[in-house]
């Protein structure tokens, strides 16, 4: 695998991003944030830029703030990028609850620690969830919010069915390498040198010497795939709670008072029945399409900084 210029510093890849879309001049400063939570966790974050944020970004699920960074460089605006709770530097969570509703008291949390004003709150994925519940239970933290390639009523059985295969198996590893080559064989991380960046950031190198993943997400995952009793359990009850959080997440969304924008891959995960969906019980809110799969973040991060900046101009 390759190394970064120095693999003390996690921003070290920022000027290979920055080439790799055509951006040119100096490039804003990153520093981790780290916030004590009153039960003992930790939430993580990277800010970038001198100022206050005026974006903030929520990632999804098995990913880490780091997801966001090209966008971030085209941004061209400070802006605050979260590790949700059990992903990145953040804290697992005892109780494995990983829904948009349990994860949106943290990053609420986070937005009045290290911002200054209502944000433009954007989410991918778990993400998006998160950030309408957090859009609708703390209305003064956000001033507009853009939902990317989610919506609650997604089929569990379609493209994110993939992602659970890839986590589901060893929960350590001997190299990056070996995680590296197992990505790009799931047809994920798109060019070796995505994957390598993705695979950096998303793995840490245990006291032993082997390699694991950051996020919790393998972790559940390995343990359901090793017992077949467990995950036969354990998607009982995702059916049963599917239909719940399915209702909750229409709900937040209805409940957000700021402009709301759905975007959607057009090889994502959202099918057209899921975003006429969308459409029809949220008319309020704007689609816009990328040319991208589920990541846009990370396909298209051009397009999409350019269009979130569009979009903060506006506030």
């Amino acid at each position: 695998m390759g190394r970064v210029s120095d693999p003390t510093d996690e921003f070290s890849f920022l000027p290979a991003q920055a080439a790799d879309i055509g951006i040119d001049g100096p490039l804003p400063r990153g520093e981790r944030l780290s916030l004590p939570l009153p039960d003992g966790r930790v939430l993580s974050a990277l800010r970038y830029g001198g100022e206050a944020p005026q974006v903030t970004f929520l990632h999804g699920a098995g990913l880490n703030a780091h997801t966001w960074d090209t966008t971030i460089l085209a941004l061209g605006l400070p802006a605050l990028a979260i590790d949700l709770p059990g992903h990145g530097d953040s804290s697992w969570r005892a109780d494995a609850a990983y829904t948009g509703g349990t994860l949106a008291p943290d990053v609420a949390v986070g937005i009045e620690a290290w911002s200054d004003r209502p944000q433009l709150l954007v989410g991918q994925s778990l993400g998006g969830l998160t950030a309408a519940a957090v859009a609708a239970s703390r209305p003064d933290l956000v001033r507009e919010v853009v939902v990317v390639d989610i919506t609650p009523g997604l089929d569990p059985n379609g493209g994110a069915a993939q992602l659970r295969q890839f986590f589901a198996g060893p929960t350590d590893w001997t190299s990056r390498d070996e995680l590296v080559e197992r990505a790009l064989a799931f047809g994920l991380g798109g060019s070796r040198a995505a994957a390598e960046r993705g695979v950096y950031h998303n793995s840490r190198i245990r006291p032993d010497g082997r390699v694991e993943w950051k996020h919790h997400f393998a972790h559940l995952a390995n343990a359901m795939a090793a017992s077949p009793e467990l995950a036969d359990a354990a998607a009982a009850q995702q059916d049963a709670l599917a239909a719940v959080l399915s209702e909750s997440g229409w709900t937040d969304l209805a409940a957000i008072r700021a402009p709301l924008t759905l975007v959607r891959g057009t090889r994502g995960y959202l099918t057209d029945a899921d975003t006429r969906a969308f459409r029809e019980r949220v008319p309020a809110a704007s689609v816009v399409e990328f040319d991208s799969g589920h990541n846009v973040q990370e396909e298209r991060p051009l397009e999409l900084g350019r269009f979130v900046a569009e979009r903060a101009g506006k506030g």
